[in-house]
């Protein structure tokens, strides 16, 4: 069980193994009997949406379901008035509540709708992704896609609780599980030391599923620590979007041929050859990172880095501040640091 003691709604993430088995006695730990909305997707619903309300409804809950299809599309305003709509012919009220179930598509969308039903109700996270248990279920970021620009609308709304059950993870394709431990390479590169040396000695897929616990356990952790300081995003939390200004860009540029945590990947090699040739960070950082991503079979080069739109989609990002974007690397493993780069300079920057 790990605390995360914020001033105005502390909660706890609780990481056991088959614990979604047994949602119906944690929850009513949590909540008082109440109505409940359980967003999840297509993909998740099919797989595990039946036991879970079944097991909610035997210790007294009220539960109705909204399915969304699966993928990015449904981070969208629409798909927030969709459930809202259907929210408020059940007659939800302000005292009930609302669970996602799913991955960080499904956690992001829930956590906007549940802040902005009646101006907030309850909220229980539980991620089904890698991506989502060590890093969008935590922290209180909820946000919806607009048109290209990504997380354009959202709010910082705490969940309740959060369970997380590495099982759930067991029906996910490498390809799927790989590209959320991106993340959790991304986090363990920020906060250096045990932490680093862990994902260091990642060796294949195969590996990486054996040490699956200890690794969510340090990435929720570290992610725990970093929103405790900076629960707004308004100082230290910035170093979260590590690879992720080029990430972000790369992703949208790929139509879906990328995964959120493959561009993260990308994008972190990409700063970090960049900051690296220009004496911002130390020697090697670059090959230490490779040393990570390639042996789980994660991208490293994307060919569109430096095209038009490229340039373009960068103008949009949310670190962008007056005629400045805020680039965040590394001085060392475990040494985050924050790089303003001129917009007017980025083409020699990316291009060098």
């Amino acid at each position: 069980m790990i605390k995360v003691n914020l001033k105005n709604h502390p909660y706890s993430v609780d990481i056991e193994m088959g614990g979604s088995n047994t949602i119906g006695e944690k929850v009513s730990q949590i909540w008082s009997s109440r109505q409940i909305l359980i967003i999840s997707d297509t993909n998740v619903a099919k797989l595990y949406l039946k036991p879970i309300v079944m097991n909610l409804r035997n210790v007294g809950f009220t539960v109705s379901t909204a399915v969304v299809p699966a993928g990015e599309q449904s981070k969208s305003i629409e798909m927030v008035q969709t459930i809202i709509k259907q929210m408020s012919r059940d007659k939800f009220t302000r005292f009930d509540g609302v669970i996602a179930f799913g991955g960080g598509v499904v956690t992001d969308l829930a956590g906007l709708v549940a802040s902005l039903y009646m101006r907030g109700i309850g909220l229980i996270q539980v991620p089904t992704s890698m991506t989502a248990q060590v890093d969008a279920s935590v922290g209180g970021k909820t946000a919806v896609n607009l048109g290209d620009v990504k997380n354009a609308m959202g709010t910082f709304y705490q969940p309740d609780y959060v369970l997380v059950d590495p099982a759930l993870l067991q029906s996910l394709s490498d390809r799927d599980l790989v590209e959320g431990y991106a993340e959790t390479v991304k986090m363990s590169l920020l906060a250096g030391g045990d932490f680093a040396t862990l994902t260091g000695q990642i060796t294949d897929i195969a590996h990486l599923k054996e040490q699956l616990v200890p690794l969510i356990e340090q990435s929720i952790t570290y992610k725990r620590d970093i929103v405790e300081q900076d629960e707004y995003d308004e100082g230290q939390r910035q170093v979260l979007n590590f690879g992720h200004t080029f990430g972000h860009a790369i992703e949208l540029m790929s139509e879906g041929a990328l995964r959120h945590g493959e561009a993260v990947s990308i994008g972190m090699v990409a700063i970090t050859d960049r900051l690296e040739r220009d004496g911002y960070t130390q020697a090697g950082v670059s090959d230490e990172i490779l040393n990570r991503l390639l042996p789980v079979g994660l991208p490293v080069f994307s060919a569109e880095i430096g095209d038009d739109e490229f340039f373009e989609l960068l103008l949009h990002d949310k670190k962008r501040s007056d005629d400045r974007i805020n680039f965040i690397g590394l001085a060392k493993i475990g040494e985050p640091i924050v790089v303003k780069k001129d917009i007017r300079k980025l083409e020699s920057f990316v291009k060098g």
